[in-house]
């Protein structure tokens, strides 16, 4: 039941039955006054009673929970569950069990197509942008940790070899990490190249890298 009519002597009354019906809380759905009623003369003649109706408003993180879940399902992966994790308004959703590496995908690109998903789907239900991040048996954190262990290596390379070495494509939040990874760096320095979703990092000396060849980080 997501909205429902309610008729009583004066609107609280009505608010308070539609509230009642619908087993939530007044901040949980939104109030429409059809009718506000009018009193009847000494309270008995010529009065109507008060018609409001209450409409439940969507939780966005419930309806993306929903729609992930059924995708994964739909995907093959019937063993795995949603766990939800709210850092204000930052939403972590933790898919547990399952063919982990079906959800992942190839260095991550089934997961982060599902993260493209789930935060177009919260977002046509919020009323503030709620940012959706989608993650697998803890594969980001491990992710971060491979792809700065792999800057810091690169790094090595371009000051031993004085070469600039360019990167595989990869989604704006990984090109991130590897350019806070090698932000102190002071030998090697790092750009972005090409267009998403193919844009791709290089890692240049310090010292040879060219103005003319400067993009914006991502």
């Amino acid at each position: 039941m997501k909205e429902v009519t309610a008729t009583a002597a004066t609107v609280e009354e009505a608010v308070e039955l539609a509230l009642a019906q619908l087993g939530v809380p007044r901040e949980r759905a939104n109030i429409v006054v059809i009718d506000e009623g009018k009193k009847g003369w000494f309270g008995l003649f010529g009065g109507r009673p008060a018609v409001v109706k209450a409409v439940l408003k969507i939780d966005p993180v419930e309806e993306t929970v929903r729609f992930l879940q059924q995708v994964i399902t739909q995907m093959g992966a019937e063993g795995a569950n949603i766990e939800v994790a709210r850092r204000g308004k930052q939403v972590t959703l933790h898919i547990q069990g399952g063919p982990v590496g079906l959800l992942i995908g190839k260095h991550g690109q089934t997961l982060n197509a599902l993260q493209f998903l789930t935060q177009l789907v919260a977002n046509r239900h919020a009323d503030e942008y709620v940012s959706i991040a989608v993650d697998v048996e803890n594969y980001r954190e491990r992710r971060k940790q491979a792809l700065v262990e792999l800057a810091h290596k690169l790094a090595a390379r371009v000051v031993k070899t004085g070469k600039e070495v360019k990167l595989e494509p990869m989604p704006a939040h990984e090109r991130k990490i590897i350019h806070l990874a090698l932000a102190g760096n002071k030998h090697v320095s790092t750009y972005s190249i090409g267009v998403d979703p193919h844009r791709s990092i290089v890692v240049s000396p310090a010292a040879g890298k060219k103005s003319s060849r400067k993009e914006a980080p991502l």
